[in-house]
């Protein structure tokens, strides 16, 4: 990973190219971030760099957190994460990181929290088919079906498709294009949707598979 930043999805909308097409983009804030923490491999057994995004009051913070920022004396921000950079060498605590680290045309990687549904069934789950719309079938017609357990082995498979939590996880989009980019309003415009719902907060690296 040579470079990433940390963003808030605004929502998806469209741009157009030089020849005419309509290309769809999610919109996303991507920075301001402070340069919070530097990990090295003397003091911490692996390099790394902490950024800070979305500056929030000392009052909405534990004491621990409040004490990490007095301690490095940078602004209190709401949203902490490391990044295993290749180099970190050209970074101090303090730093700003600001959306024109990336340029148009980069292939990068998006993190984020997809949506939670709560718990579901397995037609919206899994997108399993309903049983037969006939007479006896039911009363229930979005159940699970059969187990496919005889006799033997007279149990439920592990890892059969159930119901259950769905969304809510961490999912990364990889090799999306940045199609525009904004430094005055920090804005990156992806190509493509990226997960989460609208004022989720994303990572953004550049392409670690392209």
């Amino acid at each position: 990973m040579k470079k990433a930043i940390i963003g808030r999805k605004i929502g998806m909308t469209q741009i157009f190219s030089e020849a005419g097409n309509v290309i769809p983009v999610t919109v996303i804030e991507a920075g301001p971030c402070t340069v919070t923490q530097i990990r090295t491999t003397d003091k911490n057994g692996y390099e790394a760099i902490q950024l800070g995004f979305q500056t929030v009051t000392e009052k909405k913070l534990t004491k621990a957190e409040a004490g990490l920022f007095k301690k490095t004396g940078t602004e209190a921000k709401k949203h902490l994460k490391e990044f295993r950079l290749e180099d970190i060498s050209g970074y101090k605590v303090g730093d700003t990181v600001a959306a024109d680290v990336f340029a148009a045309g980069e292939k990068v990687d998006v993190t984020g929290l997809t949506k939670g549904h709560g718990y579901t069934g397995v037609i919206k789950r899994w997108n399993h088919h309903k049983l037969r719309m006939t007479h006896g079938v039911g009363p229930v017609h979005r159940e699970v079906g059969s187990m496919g357990a005889n006799s033997d082995p007279s149990r439920v498979f592990k890892n059969k498709k159930m119901a259950g939590q769905y969304g809510h996880e961490q999912v990364t989009i990889l090799n999306l294009e940045v199609a525009k980019i904004d430094a005055e309003k920090n804005i990156i415009a992806v190509k493509g949707a990226v997960p989460g719902p609208r004022g989720g907060i994303v990572f953004i690296r550049n392409s670690v598979k392209s």
